[in-house]
């Protein structure tokens, strides 16, 4: 089994009311490695977070870093993260001004490029994280293929998102061999259809998400616990040379909390042979 982190949005809610406590929580679960979202959210400078973070035993490998902050000040944004420990800096959404639906999307990669040098300066490696939009035709592929295969892989590499990438209608695994070499972290996300039945075909999957994110709500399961195939996408991110995989869960499932969630993720992820 690779090495765990769990993303920090996940609890998101519960650090905003008591920070130590739910690191200590989350460590109390099993956990050792977390991915950092929202961290300058919390009022702490890097010094104070990364003691939190080392009194409850935890590291930070990687961080969630809003595009159009480390654009406008690269070096506070990026730099913040790079002194709690995080190696990997990663872009996890862009705006939809920015996205290549819009007019800017030339410059955005141009932009990307130069965030993955400044990155490299500071001895880390810059991520993108992708959602379903990425899925778009751009000059007649994929817009996230475009985007890889205009920043070169020693600019940016891929955190490929295995939930949003079958949205998008994609086969995670494939899509995960296809960056092979290029893929050191993976996003484990699960989920079921907006009705808890069974999907019939992707196009079914893709219609029930969107209608789901329509009405605000998405129905996120916990690894393990949904239509994913985690052993093969497991298999997937070893042979393609990932070195970390992450657990997210945006939502909590019904009648669970969010530490819930993430103790059922890690515990069904332990118990695989």
């Amino acid at each position: 089994m690779l090495p765990i982190m769990l993303q920090l949005y996940n609890v998101r809610d519960e650090l905003a009311k008591d920070f130590d406590e739910t690191l200590a929580q989350v460590a109390s679960i099993g956990y050792r490695f977390v991915e950092l979202a929202l961290a300058t959210s919390y009022g702490k400078t890097a010094a104070q977070f990364k003691a939190s973070l080392d009194k409850a035993g935890l590291s930070a490998v990687s961080a969630h870093v809003p595009f159009r902050n480390m654009t406008s000040d690269p070096d506070t944004s990026i730099s913040f993260h790079i002194d709690i420990g995080c190696k990997y800096i990663v872009i996890p959404y862009l705006a939809e001004e920015d996205r290549s639906t819009g007019t800017k999307y030339e410059e955005v990669k141009e932009e990307i490029a130069k965030l993955g040098e400044f990155v490299n300066k500071k001895g880390g490696v810059l991520l993108y994280h992708n959602h379903e939009f990425e899925f778009s035709d751009y000059c007649g592929k994929y817009a996230l293929d475009d985007l890889y295969d205009s920043v070169p892989a020693s600019l940016l590499q891929t955190e490929i998102d295995v939930c949003w990438a079958r949205v998008g209608g994609v086969d995670p695994a494939a899509y995960i061999r296809k960056y092979s070499g290029r893929a050191p972290v993976v996003h484990l996300k699960d989920f079921d259809s907006s009705g808890g039945g069974q999907i019939k075909a992707d196009y079914d999957l893709i219609g029930e998400a969107r209608k789901a994110r329509q009405m605000g709500a998405f129905p996120f399961r916990a690894v393990g616990h949904g239509v994913q195939d985690i052993p093969g996408i497991l298999r997937a991110a070893q042979q393609a040379g990932a070195e970390w995989v992450v657990v997210e869960q945006d939502l909590p499932s019904p009648g669970k909390t969010s530490l819930e969630c993430a103790k059922e993720s890690l515990d069904y992820l332990n118990g695989l042979d």
